[in-house]
């Protein structure tokens, strides 16, 4: 009977040891989520850009509409979205900057995301 009354709370203190340990590593999952979304969705909105200037009648500002379009269809993914593009004899290259959400507050990860296309020629 001795060693019952001497486990007695040790269920508590495990909890207390445990929890802030697994908020922690949900915080930090949940974290890194946010942050590789907005970086996903900024690569998507790059490569729709180049892709759209690199058509055969595409143009910079077929790049950065399409490019602005597909981001802001992703909802608040990104913050203080920037869209250039800059279109080459051979190649189309979209780049797309934003800052992507954050549970830190006062603290927004920036993400920068290029994609470069091959022009199309209509032979």
């Amino acid at each position: 009977m001795a060693s019952r009354q001497s486990d007695r709370g040790s269920v508590s203190v495990q909890m207390v040891l445990l929890m802030p340990t697994l908020l922690l590593l949900v915080w930090i999952a949940l974290g890194a989520a946010m942050y590789f979304y907005g970086r996903t969705t900024a690569l998507a909105a790059a490569q729709a850009g180049a892709a759209a200037g690199a058509a055969d009648t595409g143009t910079a500002a077929d790049c950065v509409r399409t490019a602005t379009d597909l981001a802001g269809r992703a909802g608040d993914a990104l913050d203080g979205l920037q869209v250039t593009c800059q279109v080459r004899a051979q190649t189309v290259t979209a780049t797309v900057t934003g800052s992507t959400l954050s549970l830190v507050p006062g603290w927004e990860p920036v993400t920068i995301q290029s994609a470069t296309v091959p022009r199309e020629e209509v032979t």
